[in-house]
């Protein structure tokens, strides 16, 4: 493996003549930004950032742009992906610094044997990528390999249960549960910030809740994060919402509600309640969410989802692989199958749902606990736009031309908020001594491109990207640098 290569401390950058958003919330100002080695040495009015001659530093010339904190992707499925692709150009390319990884259920490791990845474990990329037996080699790997971006590694429960169960249509055991605190135990020591649970899934649907309180035991010990994609996002979710909390009161961890959403036409308008309710916990125990801008959502496909969806897009299909990219009404009426034989034609395969409300979304990404959360799959072969623009998406859609929040506003949920809620001190504001996580755009420009019938597309108007100081993006092209770092828990 190529050695991690070490920042240069004497490397200095001064970037000049623009507006600054510092992460906080604060109003833009202008501002100098002189950064040193990894980290941001001054922010100072125009002109007077350095004295005298600059020498051999990089000056670069914003007059007209944005500088702000790298962005944190505070909900990925990227754990295999900064393995296959190191540049991450589709987060690099909307400003991303640091991505959190392991969410919904599923990480990379502790990996179960290559003939036992379940779906939705499949959705993490491809089989020989769960080559890690413990949470630490994938870890240990990415630090000796790494990627363009930091990255925030948690570990999923389902994943836990198929590298210890050999029936997952059942409870654990006793022996079971210890095998998985014990894997578990060693994902935290190792550097994991926290579990995450995915009970929506197969694998982990026949899992209770002192399953759960029972295997997250060693979170007790450090709190952290406990991420949950919910056990139902339709017509149970206020139970679902209840028993995340239950889990969280039980670990002493913050409840991160991960993609919040209401699935189905009879659950539109419900945002209000389930915010109501998690802001509400939110004054007796420590709780967040996230989502993504788009009223529309991406995962295995199911029937169920089918069913509740105004319209299903396949994204990808090993039984049917020209499914791709098409809708799952169009080609149920070509082949002249009925929805159970459609699922077994198709299967395995991933679909996008439309089945959210754009009102709803909205309500959702302007909670005042909200981060923004890709949710990408990247590995799919027609992916969900959100893995390249859901960033970019908010800049231009939610903020620029809807007016629906500050762009201060959006700048702080995707940096300083999430940078808050998993616990790094040192990342997510734009102040001096912190790291030089930093992106440069225009506000008046930058723009998703991704979209539901060509998802895979830069986003236009990020003008560069810095990660530890490092550039990883210049506005056209990833530069070939992989900078980023393995965060661990503070």
């Amino acid at each position: 493996m190529t050695p991690s290569r070490q920042p240069d401390r004497t490397a200095r950058l001064l970037l000049r003549g623009g507006m600054v958003i510092d992460g906080t919330g604060a109003p833009a100002r202008a501002a100098d930004v002189l950064v040193e080695g990894d980290r941001i040495a001054a922010l100072a009015a125009p002109g007077t950032a350095i004295e005298g001659d600059v020498g051999d530093m990089t000056v670069r010339d914003i007059a007209g742009l944005t500088v702000a904190p790298g962005f944190i992707d505070s909900h990925t499925h990227d754990d295999g992906y900064l393995l296959a692709h190191r540049d991450m150009v589709p987060k690099v390319s909307q400003g991303i610094t640091t991505v959190v990884t392991g969410n919904c259920g599923i990480s990379l490791a502790p990996s179960p044997a290559a003939d036992r990845v379940p779906q939705p474990l499949d959705l993490l990329g491809p089989r020989d990528l769960f080559r890690f037996p413990r949470f630490a080699d994938w870890l240990a790997t990415l630090r000796a390999q790494p990627a363009a971006v930091n990255v925030i590694p948690l570990v999923g429960h389902t994943t836990l249960r198929v590298a210890a169960m050999d029936d997952l249509q059942r409870p654990a055991t006793p022996d079971e549960t210890a095998r998985m605190q014990a894997l578990l135990a060693e994902a935290i020591e190792a550097g994991a910030f926290g579990m995450s649970t995915g009970t929506f899934y197969p694998p982990a649907a026949h899992a209770t809740t002192r399953e759960i309180i029972d295997v997250g035991g060693p979170l007790r010990a450090r709190g952290g994060i406990y991420a949950t994609h919910l056990r139902d996002e339709a017509d149970q979710i206020d139970a679902a919402i209840e028993e995340a909390l239950e889990i969280g009161r039980a670990l002493g961890t913050r409840v991160v509600f991960s993609h919040h959403k209401l699935a189905g036409e009879r659950n539109h308008g419900r945002s209000a309640a389930t915010l109501a309710r998690i802001g509400q916990a939110g004054a007796l125990q420590p709780v967040c969410l996230d989502c993504h801008p788009y009223p529309a959502t991406s995962t295995m496909l199911r029937l169920d989802r089918v069913r509740l969806a105004r319209r299903t897009m396949i994204t990808w299909s090993e039984g049917y692989p020209e499914a791709s990219g098409r809708d799952f009404d169009d080609i149920q009426r070509e082949l002249g199958l009925d929805d159970d034989q459609m699922l077994a034609r198709l299967s395995p395969a991933g679909a996008i749902y439309f089945l959210m409300s754009q009102e709803d979304v909205d309500r959702i990404v302007a909670d005042p606990r909200c981060m923004v959360g890709s949710d990408g799959l990247p590995f799919d072969k027609h992916p969900h736009p959100r893995q390249w623009g859901t960033f970019t998406r908010i800049l231009a859609d939610t903020v620029r031309e809807r007016g629906l929040m500050p762009l201060e506003t959006a700048i702080h949920k995707m940096t300083g908020l999430a940078a808050r809620y998993y616990g790094l001190p040192d990342r997510g504001l734009l102040q001096p001594g912190m790291r030089a996580d930093l992106v440069v755009f225009d506000p008046a420009t930058v723009t998703d491109r991704a979209t539901f019938d060509a998802p895979i597309q830069a986003s236009e108007g990020i003008a560069g990207v810095w990660v530890n100081g490092e550039c990883v993006w210049d506005g056209q092209r990833a530069t070939g640098a992989y900078p980023g770092q393995m965060l661990a828990p503070a």
